[in-house]
């Protein structure tokens, strides 16, 4: 009997991930390193997404706004001289979730467009106060000179040990997202979507589930905003912008929207893509743009989707 196609390519992907390190320092392609960190910071972000987007049925274009807030909880601390990971890890989570406690407890209350120009318009907010802070760089950002430290435990200096520090948040936020819609919790925020009235007249309160939803979301989100902040050691408004929460739904809706690895697959493919494309024509957003149609129209389910299909045929 042949294992499940979708199994062993999820398999493969996470060992390929886990052994790239040695590919690269045996190739002496230490780009493909820095590539893998970019994707796997990026789909730790599409995985806290899709939480609230594929399973929830709530379309934020403000998602964005959680990770320059998880940067900025390292660079602003770095900027009075505290890099100690033990401060900007807990305050880049509690920020993110704080913020979207407030602004979901607002947002929650509308629905369809106007909760996604809801969250578009907090979004831009955040964007716009940063840059209007001139002592931490405003429109400019911060620059530090350090990563995070956990003295004693991780070297976050070492390309390898923050890598394995980047796999270790992605997987973890993999795990978190399974056991969640696969819980009691999830079900009822999956039912929310689904038929918000009838989960009501059984007795759920759908507001306080969805709300609970959309602060792990954030509160995920800031932590890959914090794993990005110590990956470019530089933080601007500009991380905030409504075009990177579209990237993040593209990457969402390309691997598989309402599927654990599909924000994954999306990130590997969209930043793959977006290196070749980007050094071979001035119009590869346009052609990112008819793929992201083409796979609307005729790949329902996105990669994840085809796979499923695939998986059947056999």
């Amino acid at each position: 009997m042949h294992p499940p196609v979708r199994l062993g390519v999820r398999i493969a992907v996470l060992l390929a991930l886990a052994v790239l390190p040695a590919l690269t320092g045996a190739l002496d392609q230490p780009f493909l390193l820095d590539l893998a960190l970019r994707i796997m910071i990026l789909a730790t972000a599409a995985v806290s997404l899709n939480l609230i987007l594929g399973y929830g049925g709530m379309i934020s274009f403000g998602h964005a706004a959680y990770i320059g807030i998880g940067a900025y909880a390292v660079g602003i601390p770095a900027y009075y001289g505290e890099y100690s990971g033990y401060v900007q890890l807990p305050l880049a989570i509690g920020a993110g979730a704080l913020f979207a406690l407030v602004t979901g407890y607002i947002c929650l209350r509308t629905k369809g467009v106007y909760f996604i120009m809801i969250t578009l318009a907090f979004a831009q907010m955040a964007y716009f106060a940063f840059v209007s802070i001139e002592e931490y760089g405003g429109d400019d950002g911060l620059v530090i000179e350090q990563r995070s430290e956990f003295t004693g435990i991780i070297d976050m200096e070492s390309t390898h040990q923050f890598y394995y520090v980047v796999l270790v948040f992605l997987v973890g936020a993999l795990y978190l997202v399974s056991r969640i819609v696969n819980a009691r919790f999830g079900m009822a925020v999956q039912g929310a979507k689904d038929n918000d009235q009838r989960m009501q007249s059984l007795g759920f309160d759908t507001f306080r589930y969805r709300l609970a939803c959309y602060v792990i979301a954030g509160a995920m989100a800031a932590a890959a905003g914090w794993l990005m902040g110590n990956y470019n050691y530089f933080f601007s408004p500009e991380m905030m912008g409504w075009t990177h929460s579209g990237e993040l739904i593209f990457m969402v809706v390309l691997g598989g929207a309402g599927s654990l690895f599909g924000p994954l697959y999306g990130a590997i493919v969209l930043i793959i893509l977006e290196e070749q494309l980007s050094s071979a024509t001035v119009y590869w957003p346009l052609i990112l743009g008819a793929i992201l149609i083409a796979v609307v129209l005729f790949a329902r389910g996105g990669l994840e989707g085809m796979l499923a299909k695939l998986e059947r045929r056999k």
